[in-house]
């Protein structure tokens, strides 16, 4: 049974159109799946993102605080510039006017020498209000910034820091090896 022209024409239009929709079908697809990957893509993101902020809030109320309680001294970085020709010691001297330290457990500082060749050791020492008088000894301060933290409880010889009137940082003649130079003391404070 033969065909005419126009029925192969019909059935050819009706092929390549069939072809033609299922391709349009195919290409619609993809934009709503490649919209649909991107959404679920942005949502997990998203949650992920949502979920780390809330467990680190979580976390954040329940983890101890590494900070510390302080009562910064000074404001500003102090020097000690002794030459013992003919002075024997240089003091670099804080009044703290009767300041209750009973609730302070440590003294905490940084200190720096300006000399590199220099061996320096400082001599650090409270007063009370009723003339006791305590001290450390720091050995071989460092050219670079270095902090110290000594505890008052290393203050052997005072038995009453409800008034304690001075600190003093001192530098001697027979703690050095040279005869002149510079210490510096900076951020200065009481540790509670």
């Amino acid at each position: 049974h033969l065909m005419d022209k126009k029925d192969i024409y019909e059935h050819l239009a009706k092929i390549y159109l069939d072809a033609s929709s299922k391709r349009k079908k195919k290409s619609r697809k993809r934009p709503i799946f490649l919209k649909q990957v991107a959404l679920v893509s942005v949502l997990v993101i998203s949650g992920s993102v949502i979920l780390s902020v809330a467990y680190l809030k979580g976390r954040a109320k329940f983890k101890p605080l590494n900070s510390e309680i302080a009562l910064l001294l000074t404001h500003e970085a102090a020097k000690i510039n002794f030459n013992f020709n003919p002075a024997k010691k240089e003091t670099y001297s804080l009044d703290l006017r009767s300041l209750d330290l009973r609730k302070f457990k440590a003294l905490s500082f940084s200190l720096k020498k300006l000399n590199y060749k220099d061996t320096i050791s400082l001599r650090v020492e409270f007063i009370n209000n009723f003339k006791e008088k305590s001290e450390v000894y720091l050995k071989n301060i460092a050219h670079k910034w270095r902090d110290y933290r000594v505890s008052l409880e290393d203050f052997k010889n005072i038995s009453d820091w409800s008034g304690i009137s001075q600190v003093n940082f001192v530098v001697e003649e027979w703690n050095t090896r040279e005869d002149s130079g510079v210490v510096y003391i900076d951020n200065l404070r009481l540790i509670r």
